[in-house]
C-alpha cells in the first residue's frame, strides 16, 4: 500500500463522519503498523492529508482531523442564454502561448463507477483525454465521458468520422463560428451540474500533469443532462492546487 491509498482511506472515513471533527488520529509509529508500510510511507499520507487542509499536527498534540464530514457547497444552477459567449479555459497574467492536445481516445464498458454520473453499467461509452498547456508547460487535465450512442452524432449534411470519435492526431472538426458544439451535433442539453473539489490526483491526471501520483489537486466534474434528467456527456477537469477554478454566469 502507498501513501495515496492511506491518504484516500482516511479521507473516506472523514467524509462519512467515521473521523469526528478534532479527534486525534494514530501516531506515525501506529499509522504505519496499522497500514503495514514504513513509517515514511505512513508520515507522507499525513503531509498529504494536512496540505489538503483535512487534518493538522502540533506538538504535543499529534495529528487532529480538522475537517468535518462531507457537505455540498452548491453555486447554483443555472442555464446561460448564450454557451457560445463563455470561454472554457483561459491562462492568467502573460504566461504564454494557450493550448490544447487530446492524446488518448478509446472505447470503454461503462464500470459501476460511472452510475454516479448517469452512465448504464456495461453500456458502451468513449473517453477522450486532453492536456492543455500554458507555455508548453502542463497546467489541466481533461477527460470526457461520452456514451457511443452520444458520440456517434454527426452534424447534419456531414458524411465523415464522428467528430467525437476522431482518433488522436486526426485534424480537429470544429463547428462554424457562434455554433454550440452541443447544437451542431444535435445533443438536447438542458443543464450542467459541476462539482467541485480538492482531493488527491488520479493515475492518469498525475502523469499527465507530470506531478507525483495522489499529489492534491482541483477536480471539477460537470455533467450535462437532457431535459429529462439522462446523461449526455461528462467531463473531469483537474489542475495543481495553485492554479484558480473561476466560474462565469452569464445572464
Amino acid at each position: 500500500m502507498n501513501a495515496s491509498a492511506i491518504v484516500a482511506d482516511i479521507r473516506k472515513g472523514i467524509a462519512a463522519g467515521e473521523h469526528a471533527y478534532g479527534a486525534r488520529l494514530p501516531s506515525v509509529r501506529d499509522l504505519a503498523e496499522q497500514y503495514g508500510v514504513s513509517q515514511q510511507t505512513a508520515s507522507a499520507a499525513y503531509a498529504v492529508l494536512s496540505a489538503l487542509g483535512l487534518t493538522r499536527t502540533a506538538a504535543g498534540s499529534g495529528t487532529t482531523v480538522a475537517a468535518g464530514p462531507s457537505a455540498d457547497a452548491h453555486l447554483g444552477t443555472y442555464a446561460p442564454p448564450d454557451l457560445t459567449a463563455a470561454e472554457a479555459w483561459r491562462p492568467n497574467g502573460s504566461g504564454g502561448e494557450a493550448t490544447e492536445d487530446t492524446y488518448l481516445v478509446r472505447q470503454l464498458t461503462a464500470s459501476a463507477a460511472l452510475a454516479d454520473w448517469g452512465f448504464t453499467e456495461g453500456a458502451d461509452v468513449v473517453e477522450r483525454h486532453r492536456i492543455r498547456r500554458v507555455g508548453g508547460i502542463p497546467v489541466q487535465h481533461k477527460v470526457t465521458v461520452l456514451s457511443y450512442a452520444v458520440a456517434s452524432a454527426r452534424p447534419e449534411g456531414y458524411d465523415g468520422v464522428p467528430p467525437m470519435l476522431a482518433p488522436v492526431g486526426a485534424p480537429p472538426i470544429r463547428p462554424p463560428h457562434g455554433t454550440r458544439v452541443a447544437d451542431w451535433l444535435g445533443w438536447n442539453v438542458d443543464r450542467t451540474e459541476a462539482r467541485i473539489t480538492a482531493e488527491p490526483m488520479d493515475p492518469a491526471a498525475s502523469e499527465a500533469l507530470g506531478m507525483q501520483e495522489g499529489s492534491p489537486g482541483f477536480r471539477v466534474v460537470n455533467i450535462t443532462r437532457t431535459p429529462d434528467g439522462e446523461t449526455l456527456y461528462v467531463t473531469v477537469t483537474t489542475a495543481p492546487l495553485h492554479h484558480r477554478i473561476t466560474l462565469d454566469i452569464i445572464g
